[in-house]
């Protein structure tokens, strides 16, 4: 789709047809997530800071954008989609690959496809696609790109080679800021360089990889279309709106963001062994510059689990005592918590019977279940029908946890004594 967040504000607002759309956090904070191709005129674009999108297009319009519209939106296009073929792997709500192989010929050849598919989204959407036509996905994407907007471009097997040998480097699925550094370093600049460099030369930046990246710089890619791919990961993040330097603001994201992946795990119905701590700290830069903090510098913490999970609690649990073993010598930016090594979950039938005696690394029983009715509570009367709270402990400092567990009763270590208070006088 093209700037699709921000073309659907121009469907749904006629008045800002034409204008300068930028769609993300509208906050001097905030990170641009579409712009549309006016906006573009100014060098505005995705994963721009929203401070800068303001100095570029200062008569812009910004929107914080609304992602259950967009959703339904993307699903409305998807019906289109199946249509035309089954075989369908989605890469975001804007963006998916269609296997055509076995259906092209009931609409005359890929181009006519192609064309009818453009038309179908545009009746049922009033919105603009982009489809690029290719022997595999990564020629396939390439070709979209080269159309944009509202464009249709095929690339033939045949012209592959030559068209992708005069392309930057950039312009390669899968290769970033960093590698492109990396890589203008060592002088290759095109596709063609980096089709003929020394594998010796490319591992420097790819390790293993490097033939991999070597064989897609000539155009070949293998990869099916794959409808059903499992997830990963299941990660929640999110960017502070300004700097933090508690610790109990960031354990209260933990608490909210273990929440969020374990329902969302729960709903895909997978267990996780792995939970990932991510932050960002914010720096300041040196010399005069627009935004006195710009540098983001960040870390990742990972801890394996005792056995799979998709209770919230375990995963708090571990990503608090990641943050524990992290010193903050800076003010926290973004921070991120991620459930890996997936698996899927058992059936009633499958699973195995709970220990009568379970051992301190194990989960109470009846936290499973828990999650899954705060599922229905949330379902039913929303996201903030029902939250936990963060614990007394969790707003202490490691200090205050030591001078807490000294008026502890022995072998007590988890919960703080009460004061004791004077009972009130009679009347």
């Amino acid at each position: 789709m093209d700037a699709f967040f921000a073309s659907v504000e121009q469907r749904d607002d006629p008045s800002l047809r034409g204008k300068p759309v930028i769609v993300g956090g509208t906050g001097s904070r905030g990170v641009v997530a579409a712009a549309s191709y006016e906006a573009r005129k100014f060098g505005v674009h995705s994963a721009m800071p929203t401070w800068q999108a303001r100095k570029l297009c200062p008569q812009g319009v910004y929107l914080h954008g609304n992602m259950p519209k967009y959703a339904a939106v993307s699903r409305q296009i998807r019906g289109v989609f199946e249509e035309f073929t089954d075989l369908i792997e989605p890469l975001a709500l804007d963006e998916a690959f269609l296997d055509i192989t076995h259906s092209a010929h009931l609409f005359e050849g890929p181009e006519a496809l192609a064309r009818r598919l453009k038309a179908r989204v545009r009746e049922e959407t009033d919105l603009a696609v982009s489809v690029g036509l290719g022997p595999n996905k990564l020629l396939a994407k390439i070709a979209c790109g080269l159309g944009k907007p509202d464009g249709l471009y095929q690339i033939t097997e045949e012209e592959a080679t030559a068209l992708l040998a005069k392309m930057p480097i950039r312009k390669l699925w899968g290769i970033g800021p960093k590698a492109e550094e990396r890589l203008l370093a060592l002088g290759i600049e095109t596709l063609g360089a980096l089709r003929d460099a020394p594998v010796e030369t490319v591992r420097k930046v790819f390790g293993r990889h490097a033939e991999a990246i070597q064989a897609r710089a000539m155009g070949h890619d293998e990869r099916p279309v794959e409808t059903e791919r499992a997830p990963k990961s299941i990660g929640e993040e999110s960017t502070f709106p300004g700097p933090v330097a508690q610790r109990l603001k960031l354990v209260e994201a933990i608490v909210e963001h273990s929440e969020t992946v374990a329902s969302r795990a729960r709903r895909a119905g997978y267990l996780g062994q792995t939970v990932t701590l991510k932050i960002k700290f914010e720096k300041k830069r040196s010399g005069k510059r627009t935004a006195a903090f710009e540098i983001f510098e960040g870390l990742t913490r990972q801890k394996r689990l005792d056995r799979p999970t998709d209770d919230a609690m375990t995963i708090r649990k571990a990503a608090e005592s990641l943050l524990q073993s992290i010193e903050l010598e800076s003010p926290v930016r973004l921070l991120g918590v991620t459930l890996s090594a997936l698996r899927r979950a058992e059936t009633e039938a499958e699973k195995p019977q709970l220990s009568l005696f379970p051992v301190a690394t194990e989960e109470p029983p009846g936290r499973p279940s828990l999650g899954a009715v705060m599922d229905q509570v949330h379902a039913r009367f929303g996201a903030n029908a029902l939250r936990r709270a963060v614990d007394q402990l969790d707003k202490m400092t490691a200090s205050d946890r030591e001078k807490v567990g000294e008026l502890l009763p022995e072998g007590d270590e988890s919960t703080p004594k009460s004061p004791k208070v004077p009972r009130p006088g009679r009347r």
